[in-house]
C-alpha cells in the first residue's frame, strides 16, 4: 500500500510562493494520474491540478497560470509550485491520484494572509 505525505505549506503574504511535495512511500511512479486537492475550511475536497506519468497537465481554472505541477518519478515525488498567492488560497492541500484510490495523507496547510 502506498502512503502519501505532503509538505512545504506554511504562512504567506498574499502574493508571495510555495512549493508543496508529496512523497510516496510506494512506487508512485507506475501511476498515470497523480492530484493535488484542497480543502478550505468547511468546504469540500476539490481537485486543482494533475499530472500525467508522461509529463501532461490540466488545472482548475482559478489557478491557472499560478500554479505549476510536476513531478519526479525517480524520487517517487509530485511537486506544487504556487505563485502568487491568494487568501482564498488557504487550505489544507493533499495529493492523491485522480481517481483518489490512495489513502489520504495528512496534508499540509497553506495560509495566505491579505
Amino acid at each position: 500500500q502506498v502512503h502519501l505525505v505532503e509538505s512545504g505549506g506554511g504562512l504567506v503574504q498574499s502574493g508571495g510562493s510555495l512549493r508543496l511535495s508529496c512523497e510516496g512511500t510506494g512506487n508512485i511512479y507506475r501511476i498515470n494520474n497523480m492530484a493535488w486537492y484542497r480543502q478550505a475550511p468547511g468546504k469540500e475536497r476539490d481537485l486543482v491540478a494533475t499530472i500525467q506519468r508522461g509529463g501532461e497537465t490540466h488545472y482548475v481554472d482559478s489557478v491557472k497560470d499560478r500554479f505549476t505541477i510536476s513531478r519526479d518519478n525517480a524520487k517517487n515525488t509530485v511537486y506544487l509550485q504556487m505563485n502568487n498567492l491568494k487568501p482564498e488560497d488557504t487550505a489544507v492541500y493533499y495529493c492523491n491520484t485522480l481517481s483518489r484510490e490512495l489513502v489520504w495523507g495528512q496534508g499540509t496547510q497553506v495560509t495566505v494572509s491579505s
